[in-house]
Order: C-alpha cells, then sequence, then structure tokens
C-alpha cells in the first residue's frame, strides 16, 4: 500500500523532525501546490475570483486566528478589526507614495501594535472576560474608523485602492491577484507550521494548557501571551491589507464588522483549535458550504423536487448549515481536521485495524 509507514526511518534529528516525514504526505502537498499554482490555466474567470481567491485569503486570516486561539488558548472576538486597521494602514501608505511591500509590513506592525494594546488585558483576565476585551477592541475600531474621516472618509465613504506592484509585478488582473494571494497564505501557512514546532510554539501551548504551570517551569505568561497576540494581529494586519488589494479592491467600515469576527471564529472552530489543515477546512466550510447549499436546493426547486414557498426556499440552506454546525459541535468537536485525521491513521495501518491504538 502506498500509504505506510513501514521504510520510513529515522536516522536524523532532521528527518524525524520533518513536517512531512510520510512520503504520501510530501506527495499530496506538492500536488495541492501544483493545482493551486495552475489554477488559471483550468479554472473560469469566474470560479477563479468568486471561490479560490477568497478562500486563499479568509484561510490566510483563519491561520492567523489560530496561532492565537489554537495554540496560544486566547480568544478572540475582534479580529476583524485587526484586519481592518491592516486594510486602511495600507491604503493610506501606498496612496502616500510607500512601495506596496512597504506597506503590507506597516500595515501588519500598525495592527500588531493595536492587537498588543487590547490584548494586554490577556494579563490580567481570561475566558470570558477577555472575548470583553476583544469585543471593546473590534466596537471601539468600528467606531473610529466610521468617525474619524481622515480614516475612511465617513461612515458611508468607500476608500479605493490605488495601483500598485507586488515584486516588481503589477497587482491588476484576477490572474496577478490570485498569484498575490496565493504567496502570502503559503508564507503564513509555512510561518505556522514551522512556530508549533519552535521553543516559541511550545511555550505557547504550556501557556494555553495550564499559564500558571507553565510560569513554575520558566515560561514568561506575560511575554509569550504579548508575543502571541503581536504575531497573529501583525499576520492578521497583512492578511486584512492582501483582502483590500487582491479581492475587494475597495474597503468600507461594513466590511470588517462583528458579524466578521463571528465568522472567523467559526472557521477556527469548525476547522480545528490549533490545526493548520483545519483553518483551510473551516474557512472552506464558512465561505464556499453556503454557496454550494444555495445553488443545490435552488437546482432541486427547479426540477421540481421541493415544492415550498420562496421565503422557505431562502431560508433552507441557512438551515441546513446550521444544522451541520450543530452536528460537528456535538459529533467531533474537534473539528474537520480531526476527521481528516482518522481518516488518515485509518489508511496508515489499513487492512490491518488491530494494530491501531
Amino acid at each position: 500500500m502506498f500509504y505506510r509507514l513501514s521504510g520510513v526511518h529515522h536516522t536524523r534529528y532532521q528527518t524525524a523532525r520533518a513536517l512531512w516525514p510520510i512520503p504520501t504526505d510530501r506527495r499530496v502537498v506538492y500536488l495541492l501546490l501544483g493545482l493551486a499554482l495552475a489554477a488559471p490555466l483550468y479554472m473560469s474567470d469566474l470560479y477563479l475570483t468568486s471561490y479560490m481567491l477568497p478562500w486563499l485569503i479568509w484561510s490566510a486570516a483563519a491561520l492567523s486566528l489560530t496561532l492565537l486561539m489554537g495554540i496560544a488558548g486566547q480568544l478572540h472576538f475582534g479580529f476583524a478589526a485587526v484586519m481592518a486597521i491592516g486594510a486602511y494602514t495600507s491604503i493610506h501608505l501606498t496612496r502616500a507614495g510607500v512601495p506596496f511591500e512597504l506597506a503590507l509590513i506597516g500595515a501588519g506592525l500598525m495592527a500588531a501594535v493595536i492587537g498588543c494594546i487590547f490584548g494586554a488585558a490577556a494579563l490580567r483576565v481570561k475566558g470570558l472576560y477577555l472575548v470583553m476585551a476583544t469585543l471593546a477592541m473590534q466596537y471601539l475600531v468600528d467606531w473610529t474608523i466610521i468617525n474619524v474621516p481622515a480614516i475612511s472618509g465617513g461612515a458611508q465613504a468607500t476608500l479605493s485602492t490605488p495601483d500598485v506592484r507586488l515584486l516588481f509585478v503589477p497587482l491588476q488582473g484576477d490572474t496577478a491577484m490570485y498569484y498575490g494571494a496565493l504567496l502570502w497564505v503559503v508564507i503564513v501557512t509555512l510561518l505556522v507550521l514551522n512556530i508549533k514546532r519552535t521553543s516559541f510554539g511550545r511555550a505557547l501551548v504550556a501557556i494555553r494548557d495550564k499559564d500558571f504551570a507553565a510560569s513554575v517551569i520558566g515560561v514568561n505568561p506575560f511575554k509569550y501571551k504579548l508575543l502571541a497576540f503581536f504575531t497573529s494581529s501583525f499576520l492578521g494586519g497583512v492578511s486584512g491589507a492582501v483582502l483590500a488589494f487582491c479581492y475587494y479592491q475597495a474597503v468600507t467600515p461594513e466590511q470588517f464588522g462583528f458579524n466578521v469576527s463571528i465568522q472567523l471564529v467559526a472557521m477556527v472552530l469548525v476547522g480545528g483549535l490549533g490545526s493548520v489543515i483545519g483553518a483551510f477546512m473551516g474557512a472552506g466550510f464558512v465561505l464556499l458550504l453556503p454557496i454550494i447549499l444555495t445553488n443545490v436546493v435552488a437546482w432541486m426547486s427547479i426540477m421540481g423536487w421541493l415544492s415550498v414557498s420562496s421565503n422557505l426556499l431562502a431560508h433552507i440552506p441557512l438551515m441546513v448549515y446550521g444544522a451541520l454546525i450543530i452536528g460537528f459541535i456535538l459529533f467531533e468537536p474537534l473539528g474537520l481536521a480531526k476527521i481528516y485525521d482518522n481518516l488518515r491513521k485509518y489508511f496508515l495501518v489499513w487492512p490491518f485495524r488491530h494494530t491501531q491504538s
């Protein structure tokens, strides 16, 4: 069988610590990366810009939040505000003549600094009290953006993104914007994967499990909680900038409201806390499944298989979508990533089920 641990011998620390020690895992990653790189060749512009592009960007945002919620164990219900800070900062910097690459770094730093200010509440409180602190950030940032014309131009204003270049390539056209988003999501994915294997990642996990026990063994909760908020907010700010330039191309305050923060939390929870592949699955579930359900219900209605009113027809996808979320919470609270991991472990020993622990 092609999916086996037999023949995998760890004779060096480098091979034992590899991201994908099983050859088949590496082949799957290379295949997915090849499909992503070739997507503009076999995918129509509609599917590329309406499905693939937002899925990649929101997966990067979900990965940024996964670093904070899944690895560090710090709740955050105002992450859309972090992305808003990055989006507006990058637009103002590029309008001032700053190169786009430096504008992305500036957007991340601005989001990280403001995120750390509100994240400092994590040094004193946790749980629901920390949720309230991050909610305060969400509403305060929303109010500031709406009521300070120098930032957004006004409550009803739309701020358009200027023409920019990314690595000397004009960021214009569907293909260029798609590859820009793909580059960013690859960077975030590799960063989060490697953070989990470093001493920084292990310190975050120790704080997540028991912060006072972590302090006993020498882990400084003050330092690492702030670093977690800083790193996550930095990545979230850059993701907001990429979202503005590669997808929206114009930003309004409504695009980063509280409902967006809830969707980001749903992506992390449904995908699986602390899982990299779960962030991709959760983003696809939250973004794409409602669209797919709507199309399926509409098709069933056209075929005459559903004879319901138009009002009920519009609500059926939402009902099914909510039922699926409840089902995941009840039957697999560890998310879609755990389902994938169960299937993967099954094929690692198939057909010898008795070898499973």
